[in-house]
């Protein structure tokens, strides 16, 4: 109902609804929601309280005078800045109300009333306990000449210009806050982004030092949230270890078993991977090798038995009992991974090796062939020719009649090319205690049945001689009888150990996670929680800085699980840093990359504007739909808001955000032409769409097939611990005699096993409340109509998709789809359940 003039005496009513911290918590672990920030304390629309403390009643803890708010006018102005109201407080808990979730509280409160106040656009919200809370809406009824006013986090929609005045200053103040100062010690409650390098990976003082990453040409880096620590004593330029801190809007409201996940992550990490290894190593209670694949299978089948006080130390452990299946046996077994839930030895076939090159968990790194012999980027300088050593009469063998050059011309040679990568470390590598590994070139030949079968590996290790002399290089061709097959299985398996390691360090870490922290920063510091674009891109960024922040602590850190379990040890981050000075950012846009790397040509009759080389690769054909309905999204969503280039140019906030994402953000690579200039709405719907491609399709496809097709570690080994035996030798004699046992001794032992499948486990599972690509957690995320309806379409195009890419799963005559495994590719489709699932696109990076 509309009111009248009222006195001053007036009371508005008004209905606060929160969520308490102790219905969220998970052994204090917790997140905040997409659309649950509002402006945190002092700023618009509501917030967080700024404050922390422990469990509370959710039902009383915050009456009397506990928490107030203020409302600040819309229309009327103290000096530069709305006008500010009578603090209130929580006045009474209201019974449940209908609409409201289970974890959620609705408080009364009342307004004194002004006439000459205007219409609230904002309000202050005060927190005078030491219990934190999320705040969910504020709802006003009856406000004069105006009715009903709903506040619901991030649900109204201002560009800069278009921001009602007397709401601009603490538009702005609230920025400032979320910048900080640049100085001191981060803690736990504080809401401040900001940017560092990567120097807390090391432990100096510890005597186990790694490079700094970012911030000089030797080592260049995405930059990630700034903590404070203090400074080692050995390196005044590196971090101590410690809590790693992640804003507080990071970690807090949604209670998302992701957050369980990330707790198996610190419970794996910190408990159980030293009992197992004092299991293995110490008590002697199994063996550390395996001794054939029958034994690798019982890892599935009849789990490892443990002591009981070892296992009764893991089994309490909340977030470990999924991983973990233990019963009154005293075993720890794992879930059966996919690739050998049909076949337990098709992994082994030529087949499937080359087909997971399109269609497994890595499968953005195959380019196609376009000179003979391949050439090396490597400064010849410092480290020789690197051509490779490969012949046209070792391909010719097994290319069914047709010639290299015209396989060349037709474009039916590919290359899965590791040389260039690993060549630089592998001195270094390979001094390592148990590494034993080489650089590999394997190429691949297109069959007429669509499906890919290789032709050779090149198996290549520096000189020994010193590196400006060049590589040390052999040629391997398949073999299915007597000695050789199972040498050709052993070359196979030593490219799979540079593609696990490539893939982690470089397909997943860094061109996913590490690449896109800097975006979110820089989206909260400078794009107002009423910004549209903070709105197109928030929900993209939810848990990753959190999830980063742990894998700094545990995963990627100095003798992380990491360094333990694949090839590269130390030096693993020294590896994706000098990838990252070649990284591109408009070539992470699915078409740029897949023209890049000679899989696709340009061909406006074809769909999406390209004609893939290979036809049936899955990656590709499922990713183009993906990226076609990304980026139309963005355009409905860009044009909605900024109708020329001159509207565009003029906001200032985007301007500023864009600036630091490529000033600060990337400035290891600041200097580079190829950055969008944001001056035309094109730059804007490009950059967006890259982003939210990386942040989620990207992203799954690397990530959550990892246990599908990793979880057997003979089909993807991370570790290789010896050479391909030479004849004459003892180990080339034993070879023969078990080619199993060579197999097994050759690639990942017992220990970095259970490890690098307890964690990629964990890794591969979805949250019982996943968002997933186009999903909002909060259906008033926006109060624009438009902008509603376009993600509709959205999400009913994605729908037609997941119905596209399962009868492509059907279709018989799609062999990378219908394989040996007997696994069709759906990594691509956008839904999934809980758990391990092999599908599901999430829409940002959280585990």
């Amino acid at each position: 109902m509309l009111g009248g003039i009222l006195n001053k005496k007036h009371k508005i009513k008004g209905t606060v609804v929160l969520m308490p911290k102790n219905v969220l918590d998970f052994n204090a672990i917790t997140s905040i929601p997409d659309g649950g920030i509002g402006g945190a304390v002092g700023g618009i629309v509501g917030g967080v309280a700024n404050v922390i403390g422990g469990v509370v009643d959710a039902a009383t803890a915050f009456l009397g005078r506990n928490v107030s708010l203020q409302l600040i006018s819309a229309t009327q102005t103290h000096g530069e800045k709305g006008k500010v109201g009578k603090e209130e407080y929580l006045n009474s808990h209201l019974p449940t109300l209908p609409t409201l979730g289970a974890r959620q509280d609705a408080f009364s409160i009342y307004f004194e009333w002004d006439v000459n106040f205007g219409i609230p656009g904002a309000f202050y919200i005060r927190n005078f306990k030491t219990d934190e809370f999320f705040l969910v809406s504020l709802t006003l009824e009856d406000i004069p000449n105006h009715g009903t006013i709903h506040f619901v986090c991030n649900s109204w929609t201002y560009l800069p210009s278009a921001t009602p005045a007397a709401l601009v200053k603490y538009r702005e103040e609230e920025l400032e806050t979320l910048r900080g100062d640049g100085t001191g010690k981060r803690r736990e409650f504080e809401r401040v982004y900001d940017y560092d390098v990567y120097n807390d990976l090391g432990n100096p003082d510890g005597g186990d030092s790694r490079p700094i990453l970012g911030g000089s040409s030797n080592y260049s880096y995405p930059r990630r949230v700034r903590t404070g620590r203090d400074r080692t004593k050995k390196d005044p330029k590196s971090e101590t270890p410690g809590e790693v801190y992640v804003p507080r809007d990071e970690n807090f409201g949604h209670l998302k078993s992701s957050d369980f996940l990330v707790y198996a992550l610190k419970s794996l990490s910190q408990s159980v991977i030293p009992l197992l290894k004092s299991a293995i190593f110490e008590l002697k209670v199994t063996s550390s090798e395996f001794k054939s694949f029958d034994d690798v299978r019982s890892l599935y089948e009849g789990g490892i038995k443990l002591p009981t006080d070892i296992l009764s130390q893991i089994s309490p452990l909340p977030a470990l009992k999924e991983i973990f299946r233990t019963d009154g046996e005293n075993t720890l077994q794992f879930p059966p991974p996919h690739v050998i839930r049909v076949s337990k030895s098709a992994w082994m076939t030529d087949d499937e090796f080359a087909r997971e090159m399109i269609a497994g968990v890595n499968p953005n790194v195959i380019r196609r062939l376009q000179e003979f012999p391949p050439k090396s980027t490597l400064d010849p300088t410092v480290y020789g020719d690197h051509t490779s050593t490969i012949t046209k009469e070792q391909l010719e063998i097994n290319m069914d009649g047709v010639t290299l050059e015209e396989a060349l011309g037709t474009n039916r040679l590919f290359i899965l090319d590791y040389h260039d990568a690993f060549i630089p470390y592998l001195r270094m590598i390979n001094d390592l205690p148990t590494a034993k590994a080489y650089a590999t070139r394997t190429i691949v030949f297109l069959k007429h049945d669509g499906s890919l079968k290789p032709l050779v590996i090149e198996l290549s290790k520096p000189h020994p001689g010193g590196d400006n002399l060049g590589a040390v290089s052999k040629a391997l061709l398949p073999a299915t009888e007597g000695v050789e097959s199972t040498i050709w299985l052993l070359a196979k398996a030593h490219v799979i150990v540079n593609d696990s390691g490539y893939h982690q360090l470089i397909s997943h870490w860094l061109y996913t996670h590490a690449v896109i922290e800097p975006f979110s920063i820089a989206t909260n510091r400078h794009l107002s929680v009423l910004h549209p674009i903070y709105k197109l891109l928030y929900p993209h960024y939810r848990d990753t800085i959190n999830i980063n922040g742990l894998a700094r602590k545990s995963l990627i850190n100095a003798g992380g699980i990491i360094e333990q379990a694949f090839l590269p040890g130390k030096y693993s981050m020294e590896i994706s840093s000098v990838v990252y000075k070649n990284w591109v950012f408009t070539d992470q846009a699915l078409p740029a990359d897949l023209l890049k790397r000679g899989l696709a040509v340009e061909d406006p009759s074809a769909p999406h504007g390209l004609r893939l080389v290979i036809e049936d690769y899955p990656y590709a054909a499922d990713g183009l739909e993906i990226w076609d309905a990304i980026k139309t999204w963005v355009k409905d969503y860009v044009s909605l808001y900024y109708p020329t280039d001159a509207s565009l140019k003029q906001d200032t906030e985007l301007q500023a955000w864009w600036k630091e994402v490529v000033e600060k953000g990337h400035g290891d690579l600041k200097d580079k032409p190829w950055w969008p200039k944001m001056q035309t709405i094109e730059d804007l719907i490009t950059s967006c769409s890259i982003i939210i491609w990386i942040a989620s399709a990207l992203h799954a496809a690397v990530n959550f097939g990892q246990y599908p097709y990793g979880g057997y570690i003979v089909n993807r080994p991370t570790l290789s611990r010896r050479f391909i035996p030479e004849p004459g030798t003892k180990e080339y004699d034993e070879m023969v005699k078990d080619p199993q046992k060579a197999y097994l001794q050759t690639i990942t032992p017992k220990y970095e096993t259970i490890i690098d499948i307890a964690v990629i486990e964990i890794l591969s599972r979805h949250a019982s409340d996943e968002i997933y690509l186009w999903e909002r957690d909060n259906p008033n995320w926006t109060t624009d109509s438009k902008a509603i309806q376009a993600l509709k379409k959205f999400g009913s195009k994605l729908t037609e998709i997941e119905g596209r890419i399962t009868a492509r799963n059907s279709d018989p005559s799609l062999k990378s789809r219908h394989s040996p495994v007997d696994l069709p590719y759906t990594l691509l489709l956008r839904s999934s359940e809980e758990g391990l699932t092999f599908r599901g696109i999430p829409n940002s990076i959280s585990i």
